[in-house]
């Protein structure tokens, strides 16, 4: 016999499937990280990168490549040839322009210039498989409470990669009871309006999971300051795959001290190196 208990379980695991296929399917995507073959960070010297076309750097005016007789890109239906000016990119904004079955990340981060191409045929791309994670596990989603802050906070994290920081406005944090205590997650503003993303460490990072952040998706409160933290969809940024980003790392009271064995582990991967 079937109880409702075991019902549950069976849809929280369904679930969770669901959601953690959508996650590896973005992430193998032929242009996803797994596609990035490199990272280059552009100054005022136009400068030839061998996995893009044209000559690349940073002016006043924006991001410019120059592009060789024979050599085009293009960008939302138009191609590009000759001397192109992207213009002046915002923070953690990227362009897409393609290049044959490439596409070149033209951004911003840290407040510094970057192209990054992204090959389909990258080896970290079509040698991916899946990404360990712990089984599903109900007792794991916690019940939180979202605690604004009056004005947003302008919060300085380091990142990925050594002598970057990102600056993110905190709007608040969120507050729950996990092994008899009680903790606090400042929270960055989410992709979709009103939620949110909180980026953590535990006592499993560096041991089953990645050293050094997860991030953790978190829908919008409702009108209480109710929030679900779902620990099973605790999920890898893309640092733990690649050396080529420019991953966030969480502000230091987020570095829980219990052990948070939900979620997406240490990727294969990095497992190898």
């Amino acid at each position: 016999m079937t109880t409702t208990q075991g019902i549950e379980q069976t849809v929280f695991t369904r679930q969770w499937e669901e959601w953690h296929a959508a996650h590896e399917q973005a992430l193998a995507d032929p242009h996803g990280f797994l596609a990035i073959t490199g990272l280059h960070w552009l100054d005022t010297e136009p400068t030839r990168f061998d996995d893009a076309p044209g000559a690349w750097s940073a002016t006043p005016e924006g991001v410019v490549v120059d592009l060789a007789e024979g050599e085009h890109l293009t960008l939302d239906g138009v191609t590009i040839t000759g001397r192109h000016n992207f213009g002046v990119l915002g923070e953690r904004v990227s362009l897409y322009p393609g290049a044959g079955d490439a596409v070149i990340e033209v951004a911003k981060r840290g407040g510094q210039d970057i192209i990054r191409p992204r090959h389909p045929e990258n080896p970290l791309r079509t040698a991916f498989s899946h990404t360990p994670a712990y089984l599903p596990d109900p007792n794991w989603a916690v019940i939180g409470r979202y605690l604004p802050f009056e004005t947003p906070r302008p919060t300085t994290v380091g990142a990925a990669v050594e002598g970057l920081q990102h600056v993110y406005d905190a709007p608040g944090q969120v507050e729950f009871l996990l092994g008899g205590a009680t903790h606090r997650l400042t929270a960055f503003n989410g992709h979709q309006p009103g939620s949110l993303l909180v980026l953590f460490t535990d006592a499993t990072s560096g041991v089953t999971t990645y050293a050094a952040n997860r991030s953790l998706a978190v829908d919008a409160p409702d009108v209480e300051g109710t929030v679900l933290l779902d620990f099973n969809r605790a999920a890898n940024l893309p640092c733990a795959y690649t050396d080529l980003a420019t991953c966030p790392l969480p502000p230091a009271e987020n570095r829980l001290p219990v052990a948070i064995e939900a979620g997406e582990k240490i990727p294969l991967e990095r497992l190898t190196d």
